[in-house]
């Protein structure tokens, strides 16, 4: 079945983990580096597209400039980005050329990806760099990024940039051999299929205690929910096995498969669901949650209940259940002020057009 699916894989968008590029003293990696790259330029030659998001800049730059540990003041973080992102690049560029491929730097923020045209400028880019046979490398511009504008973890860079695409799958290479359940006991074990990303499997997922990374299991599980709901599969490997890349396009039972949902989502749709910070929420009635996702409806103002957040009209807005779970996303038609005024005429609130199901 794993094979069967990942046979038409020509686009795929690779992330590597700070924990897989960084030693014991918090500087690249060059063995590492080097077997990494070989594995993608590997794919690269066989006529695969390839797209590489990597981790590492703040890493290589804490050895740098002498850190022990991630620092916790953002100008901090902010040094060691720009030191070890150029670190980082030159790094790549030099070992890529050995296998005569070109590389092309790309930083990105959340805000580059939310607006509209940025993110078909950023989608535009990638593709046309793909096109001449270049090995895009993405990271998140910590340099000059904050709170507001970040996209916060690479795993969910990768995935926001496999659905962009949009790739044929998303592999994440991590320190460990998948999502592992029992972890840290005699009885730990892969899980080798995930069909469905519910709460069970979150329970599972940790932060790290990485020096150097953020995230750990818990950001890769919030990137699979990503990825699978477009319609995009992902594999969570380890890194540290050589031809591992090889191993997975071959259908290998290597690290943990998560299984795509069956119809992939339009370009625009995929936009609403996963490249915006929603400004509020709408939470509507049972009658209104069946309309939605049963009978392909619009949201109509008397199915809402309650309105969180402040917000104005063409803001994405989360859509949640009378229990307050969160179902779907879409832009709505009115400002929050207006909605709770309920100083709306008869049209809807979120077109159906504007509205995703999650």
């Amino acid at each position: 079945m794993r094979s069967e699916s990942l046979q038409p894989v020509s686009r795929l968008v690779v992330k590597l983990g700070t924990g897989i590029l960084t030693d014991d003293r918090k500087q690249l990696d060059p063995a590492q580096l080097e077997q990494l790259v070989a594995q993608v330029a590997a794919l690269r030659q066989a006529g695969r597209e390839v797209v590489l998001v990597t981790s590492g800049a703040v890493g290589a730059g804490m050895g740098a400039l002498g850190f022990k540990a991630r620092p916790a003041q953002l100008a901090d973080k902010q040094a060691c980005a720009a030191v070890g992102q150029s670190r980082l690049m030159a790094a790549y560029e030099k070992l890529f050329a050995r296998h005569q491929l070109v590389v092309a730097q790309v930083l990105l923020t959340h805000d580059d990806l939310e607006h509209h045209e940025r993110y078909l400028n950023a989608r535009n880019t990638l593709v046309t760099l793909l096109r001449h046979g270049v090995v895009p490398i993405v990271n998140e511009n910590d340099t000059v990024s904050f709170t507001e504008i970040k996209v916060g973890d690479n795993d969910t860079l990768s995935a926001l940039v496999a659905t962009l695409l949009p790739a044929d799958l998303l592999v994440i290479l991590t320190s460990v051999d998948g999502v592992i359940k029992n972890f840290g006991t005699p009885h730990a074990r892969v899980i080798p299929v995930i069909k469905r990303v519910d709460a069970e499997l979150e329970k599972l997922a940790g932060g790290t205690t990485s020096d150097t990374a953020v995230g750990g299991m818990a950001t890769k599980i919030q990137a699979a929910k990503i990825v699978v709901r477009s319609g995009i599969p992902l594999v969570i490997a380890s890194g540290r096995k050589r031809q591992v890349l090889a191993g997975i396009l071959a259908g290998d039972e290597e690290g943990t498969w998560f299984v795509a949902r069956e119809g992939r989502l339009r370009g625009r749709k995929r936009w609403i669901a996963f490249f915006h910070h929603p400004k509020g929420a709408l939470v509507v009635d049972a009658g209104a949650k069946q309309a939605l996702r049963l009978a392909g409806k619009s949201l109509l103002p008397p199915g809402v209940t309650r309105c969180e957040g402040e917000f104005e009209a063409g803001d994405v807005v989360r859509i949640c259940d009378p229990d307050g779970l969160e179902f779907a996303r879409g832009i709505t038609r009115f400002a929050s002020a207006a909605i709770r005024a309920r100083q709306l005429p008869k049209s809807e609130l979120v077109h159906r057009n504007d509205l995703v199901l999650l």
